[in-house]
C-alpha cells in the first residue's frame, strides 16, 4: 500500500527548501525584530525580505503586507476592522452564501453588532450573478466580501469585475484569497481589491502564519492591541521563522507558477476523467472555471464519509469539504447553496492535488477507487431504498386494481 495525499486544499506539506530557510531562526538567529541591537537587526532584515517576497507574488508593495497568524485572523480583521471603521457611514455588508466559515461566521457575529448582511446565492455550477450583486448595493453598503476561489469546489469568482463594481460605487472590497494563492495569478493593482487574505500553510509554509494585504490608504481597526508591530495593525512579537518560511514559499510559488499550475491541471483532468467514468458520479462546480488542482464529485448511493474511510484504508487522503467544518453534522453549505440534490448532498468527496502529486498517485487512486465504490454500493441502504422505491412504482403500474 502506498500513501497518496490529495487534500492539499486543507493543508500542504512544508517544502524542503522552506524548512531549510526557517531552521536558522529556531537555532542561532533568535533576536526580536523590534530590538534595535545587532540581534534584532539581523532578524528584521529577514522579515523585510519575506515581506517583499509575499508582495512580489501579488504585485503589492511591502508596506501593504501585514503578517498575522492565519487566514481566519485575516478575514476577521478585514471584516470587523472595516465595520468598526466604517459603521458611521452605513451598516450593510454584501457577501456570498458559499464563503469560508471564517467569513460567514464573522458576518453572523457582526449581525449581532448591528450589521445588515446580504448573502448572495450561486447557480448550480457555483457561479455568482454579478447583476444580482450590483442590485444588492444600497446607500448603506460599506463592504463587499467575496472569495477568489472556493475551498470546496474550486470555483473561481470574477474578482476583477467585482472590483470594478465596488470602485464604481465607492465601496470597500475584501477578498479571501487563501485558496487562490499560488494557483491563480493575482495582481492586486489590477483587480481593485482593498483587502486580501492569505495563509502560509496552503502553499508549502508551516501552519500558524498568514498575511493580510491592506491597500495603501485603507484605514482598518486592529483586533490585537498591545504593541506597534506591523505598522500598529497587529500587536505581538513577530513569528519570524513562520514569516521567513511564508516568504520563501511565495518566492518558490512565483518561480514555479506556470509549471506547477500546468502539471496540476493535467493530473486533475486525468483523475477527473477516470472518476467520472464510474457510474452515477457527478461533478460539483463549474467544469472549467475552477482551480487547476480541485475536483469535487458526488457518488450516488454512497455516504461520502464512508468512502473517505475506505480510501484511507488503502492510503488515499481526501476530504468531504472544508477541514474547518469537520465535526459538523450538517451537509456542505457550499453544495446546498448550489442546489445539489438531497440524495447526493452527503456523498461528495473533494480531491485536491499539489505540486508534489504524481501521475502514479493519480493512477493508484483510479485503481483503488472502483472496487471501493462497488463494495460500498453493495452495502448501501441508500441503494436499497432506491431499488425498493423503483419496485413499488412498477407494482403500482401493473396492478389492475
Amino acid at each position: 500500500m502506498k500513501n497518496v495525499y490529495l487534500d492539499n486544499n486543507a493543508t500542504t506539506p512544508v517544502l524542503p527548501v522552506v524548512v531549510d530557510a526557517l531552521l536558522p531562526f529556531y537555532q542561532h538567529a533568535y533576536g526580536n525584530p523590534s530590538s534595535i541591537h545587532w540581534a534584532g537587526r539581523e532578524v528584521k532584515g529577514a522579515v523585510d525580505n519575506a515581506r517583499q517576497q509575499v508582495a512580489d507574488l501579488i504585485n503589492a508593495t511591502p508596506q501593504e503586507i501585514v503578517f498575522n497568524g492565519c487566514g481566519s485572523e485575516g478575514d476577521n480583521q478585514a471584516l470587523i476592522g472595516s465595520y468598526e471603521m466604517l459603521k458611521s457611514n452605513g451598516n450593510h455588508i454584501i457577501t456570498t452564501a458559499v464563503e469560508h466559515p471564517a467569513v460567514l461566521d464573522t458576518c453572523r457575529y457582526l449581525e449581532t453588532k448591528g450589521a445588515c448582511v446580504t448573502y448572495l446565492g450561486v447557480d448550480s455550477e457555483g457561479m455568482l450573478d454579478l447583476a444580482e450583486l450590483e442590485a444588492a448595493i444600497t446607500d448603506q453598503t460599506i463592504l463587499i466580501s467575496v472569495m477568489w476561489a472556493n475551498n470546496e469546489t474550486g470555483c473561481l469568482f470574477p474578482i476583477g469585475e467585482i472590483g470594478r463594481i465596488a470602485r464604481k460605487h465607492q465601496i470597500r472590497f475584501h477578498c479571501d484569497a487563501v485558496q487562490a494563492l499560488g494557483k491563480v495569478a493575482i495582481d492586486v493593482a489590477e483587480c481593485g481589491v482593498d483587502l486580501m487574505v492569505f495563509s502560509g500553510h496552503k502553499i508549502g509554509a508551516p501552519k500558524g502564519v498568514g498575511a493580510l494585504y491592506v491597500r495603501d490608504g485603507i484605514e482598518l481597526e486592529s483586533l490585537i492591541h498591545g504593541g506597534h508591530q506591523e505598522q500598529g495593525r497587529r500587536a505581538g512579537t513577530l513569528n519570524v521563522a513562520g514569516i521567513v518560511a511564508f516568504g520563501k514559499a511565495c518566492a518558490v510559488a512565483q518561480q514555479q507558477f506556470d509549471d506547477d499550475v500546468a502539471r496540476m491541471m493535467v493530473l486533475r483532468n486525468r483523475l477527473q476523467q477516470g472518476v467520472l467514468a464510474l457510474p452515477d458520479v457527478t461533478l460539483n462546480g463549474h467544469k472549467d472555471n475552477r482551480l487547476p488542482n480541485t475536483l469535487n464529485v458526488s457518488f450516488s448511493f454512497i455516504e461520502g464519509e464512508g468512502l473517505l474511510l475506505y480510501m484511507d484504508m488503502v492510503g488515499i487522503a481526501a476530504s468531504s469539504g472544508s477541514a474547518c467544518t469537520s465535526g459538523s453534522d450538517g451537509p456542505s453549505h457550499v453544495l446546498a447553496a448550489m442546489g445539489v440534490a438531497e440524495a447526493v448532498l452527503h456523498s461528495s468527496v473533494r480531491f485536491s492535488l499539489g505540486p508534489q502529486t504524481t501521475q502514479d498517485d493519480v493512477d493508484y487512486v483510479l485503481e483503488q477507487l472502483p472496487p471501493i465504490v462497488d463494495k460500498l454500493r453493495e452495502m448501501s441502504p441508500m441503494l436499497e431504498r432506491e431499488f425498493s422505491s423503483d419496485c413499488l412504482v412498477v407494482e403500482c403500474e401493473i396492478d389492475p386494481h
